[in-house]
């Protein structure tokens, strides 16, 4: 007998609770749907092919897929390709490819074998055509041949009922023959249109997504897919739940704003049923807030601004909320797991701050990510009494807490690169770093890290009054680890890289896109806080053994933050490296 119950040290992990947690496990213990061949938990995510996924669709991501892992089920990956005036082959990709690294699959082990469940709504044209002919013998819809202008003006707002379309009662026989003629291409755009007839008073609902909806248009666009077969298209509200119920989903889990749509998603699935179209019990929709983040966008109207005026270089730009960006940017997959896992699942709106998502990268980076030594503004350090040409090896290990991850080593030569930020012509109060000798006072003394103690003799000038280099002399007893080093008690401790072999490589240093924390809440222009110093490219110096660096390698620029190696412009021997995060969130609006 187990005794698993009994020893928290071998008990699997209690799941994270939430509302649509527990409404999974309700069902599951009422055996709600239970299907022969079928799993109790089928999950979707069906995004538009019309760009690239952002910091909120990971969410959404985590959500569906995570549940269905979480509980035994599947999740289908559906693309709602209903829109071809706007969507494309290269958006099918990068979505495809982002769940794909977020580290979820579409590929379910069920009775049979494996089943790929990768869908697109366009595969359903032939059916969602045959329902929409059965509405409109049923008396459930009805072609419209109003105006855009007019059908905007009788559908009322908010405060006043809508009016009933002069052609609402049109005979059945009369819609279903234009709604031929519409499919067979005999009118153009706008010239009618099918709206759904759910009830005698619909047009008074309150809820004004119940107001005889549209639920087909014409447009004569090309199809990624189906090429020119049709001409008659299907709107989301109509497609959405169809599918959902052709795919056997049990929980439709959308954002918030989809809930004034439930009670036509529900109307329209029951109405079908009843014709025999679906079983009950058939899919039911929830709902959950989506990701307010602060110092992003992602609206894709704005983030495609951003990339058609110049301002990022790409829907790849490391600085960008996209999935792509983040990739780039260094983010990693389990790092923005932790994050939606621990933001949680909710029905109220609100704002996470970015440090939250900053703080798990920095979790899950610090483990794995090995250490390397990097100046990044470059100051000449010169030991005068190191002899020309020699050179001591010094040694770190790759990761502090991890002596399994080996040593890196690097050599001690006279001329090394240190960052301008420590040496102090004039040193402020409780400064530890190098300073001149002050009247008859010796200069400061200083531990290059893993090297020796060094004291600070004097510094060199341009004739622009800058300081070029900085001299001190070097105890040769002092080298760090060895017998006697410990006597010498300094508290200035930098880091450094020998200027004989060190690589020079271009590093960008990444910050926030934005210095508002809500852009474009409000109506507000978002390009009017675009952070100008989003992206600052410096040549720095890094110790000798990272021009092995590999694209997307993570490393900690130890004092400086983590970095990757830029995965579209590295190049062998020759690496390019992005600011994935600070080692701490000191970020102020600059």
């Amino acid at each position: 007998m187990s005794n698993d119950k009994k020893n928290p040290a071998t008990a699997a992990p209690a799941l994270p609770s939430n509302f649509l947690r527990a409404i999974v496990e309700s069902d599951l213990a009422a055996g709600t749907h239970v299907r022969e061949g079928m799993p109790s938990v089928i999950t979707r995510f069906p995004p538009e092919p019309n760009g690239y996924l952002h910091v909120g669709h990971a969410k959404s991501i985590c959500v569906n897929f995570g549940l269905a892992r979480d509980y035994n089920g599947r999740c289908h990956l559906r693309f709602d390709d209903t829109n071809p005036a706007k969507e494309e082959q290269e958006y099918v990709d990068t979505i495809i490819d982002s769940v794909k690294w977020l580290g979820f699959s579409w590929d379910w082990q069920g009775p049979s074998g494996t089943e790929v469940h990768l869908h697109h709504a366009s595969d359903y044209f032939d059916q969602l055509y045959a329902m929409a002919e059965y509405l409109i013998d049923q008396g459930y819809a009805y072609v419209d041949s109003q105006s855009a202008e007019e059908m905007a003006a009788n559908r009322g707002n908010f405060n006043t009922p809508g009016t009933n379309s002069p052609f609402r009662d049109r005979p059945r026989a009369e819609s279903l023959q234009i709604f031929r003629d519409m499919k067979a291409g005999k009118y153009k755009d706008g010239e009618h249109i099918l709206r759904a007839r759910i009830s005698e008073d619909a047009m008074s609902s309150p809820n004004m997504n119940m107001r005889d909806p549209a639920i087909y248009r014409i447009r004569h666009e090309h199809h990624v897919r189906t090429g020119d077969d049709w001409c008659i298209y299907p709107m989301y509200d109509y497609t959405h739940p169809i599918s959902d119920a052709l795919e056997n989903i049990t929980h439709s889990i959308c954002t918030l704003e989809f809930q004034d749509h439930r009670p036509f998603y529900d109307w329209l699935l029951e109405t079908l049923s009843a014709g025999g179209f679906f079983t009950m019990p058939v899919p039911r929709q929830y709902e959950f807030s989506r990701l307010n983040l602060t110092y992003v966008i992602t609206s894709k109207r704005k983030l495609r601004q951003l990339v058609d005026d110049g301002v990022v270089t790409g829907w790849d730009d490391p600085r960008m909320p996209t999935i792509v960006g983040l990739r780039r940017r260094g983010y990693t997959p389990e790092a923005i797991q932790l994050f939606c896992e621990r933001i949680g699942v909710t029905k109220s709106d609100g704002w996470i701050d970015m440090s939250t998502l900053e703080g798990c990268l920095r979790e899950d980076l610090d483990p794995k990510a090995p250490r390397a030594t990097a100046v990044l503004r470059p100051l000449k350090l010169i030991v005068e009494n190191f002899p020309e040409g020699a050179s001591e090896a010094c040694s770190s290990p790759v990761h502090p807490h991890h002596p399994e991850m080996g040593v890196r080593n690097f050599p001690f030569t006279r001329e090394l690169w240190i960052e301008e930020e420590d040496f102090m012509e004039a040193p402020s109060k409780g400064y530890f770093r190098y300073y001149p000798p002050i009247g008859d006072q010796p200069g400061s003394r200083v531990r290059l890290r893993h090297g020796f103690v060094t004291e600070c003799t004097g510094y060199d000038k341009d004739g622009d009054g800058k300081v070029t280099a900085v001299r001190v002399k070097y105890f040769e007893d002092s080298k760090s680890g060895t017998p006697g080093s410990d006597t010498y008690k300094v508290k200035g401790n930098i880091h450094w890289v020998s200027a004989a072999t060190a690589l020079e490589a271009e590093v960008r240093l990444y910050d926030r896109l934005f210095t508002d924390p809500q852009p474009d809440a409000g109506g507000k222009d978002f390009t009017a806080s675009l952070n100008p110093n989003a992206l600052e490219t410096v040549t720095a110096y890094l110790e000798p053994g990272m021009k092995d660096a590999a694209a997307d390698q993570r490393f900690q620029f130890e004092r400086h933050g983590y970095f990757v190696a830029d995965r579209v412009d590295t190049r062998p021997g020759k690496p390019v490296f992005n600011r994935i995060v600070t080692l701490k969130d000191s970020w102020t609006a600059k």
